[in-house]
């Protein structure tokens, strides 16, 4: 019962980003629950895949972000402000003011990711075969959040909705996981 109240939610609030985002002249929850809807089916098959991938791609992307700034030596201010890069803005900035980082910088960084994942998406996931558009609507979703996701759209349906899950998936587990991955990684 609880998970299915939290997908709704959650597909809810990726209807909600991609209205706003879009400037769509109508509510955002009932664009989110309209593909899940009629996809909760696939949805329920791939719950394990998707736990999976989501645990995987959240850890990835935060720890790469973190360990490779510091690599080139850049400041502890731009760390933590880098690390939250892989969810939505608003969640991002959030997480980047806990740490007493650089919200503004938070925000660019969200956005050139989302706007590089929405880009690269289709040509790479092309051309390392992947078909499944389950698979390459959760990987967007987690890599390029809500600007991914409007792009995942574009390409399918079902992407759309494994992207609006991973997304919002994803900022739960990144606004957990960053303060924890900064407390150990970052010097």
């Amino acid at each position: 019962m609880i998970a299915s109240l939290s997908l709704i939610l959650l597909c809810q609030l990726a209807g909600e980003v991609i209205v706003r985002g879009f400037g769509m002249p109508m509510p955002g929850p009932v664009l989110g629950l309209v593909p899940l809807y009629e996809n909760r089916k696939v949805v329920a098959a791939a719950i394990l895949p998707m736990l999976a991938a989501l645990a995987v791609g959240s850890v990835t992307a935060v720890v790469s972000v973190v360990l490779l700034a510091e690599a080139a030596g850049l400041p502890r201010a731009v760390v933590l402000s880098l690390a939250p890069k892989s969810v939505t803005a608003g969640v991002a900035m959030g997480i980047s003011e806990s740490l007493h980082a650089d919200p503004s910088l938070t925000a660019v960084a969200v956005v050139l990711t989302g706007i590089m994942g929405a880009i690269m998406v289709t040509p790479l996931m092309n051309r390392m075969g992947i078909t499944d558009f389950r698979a390459r609507g959760f990987a967007v979703g987690i890599a390029a959040h809500g600007i991914g996701t409007a792009r995942a759209f574009q390409v399918d349906a079902v992407a759309g909705v494994f992207a609006g899950i991973a997304m919002s998936l994803n900022a739960l587990v990144t606004s957990l996981l960053v303060p924890l991955a900064v407390t150990l990684l970052v010097r």
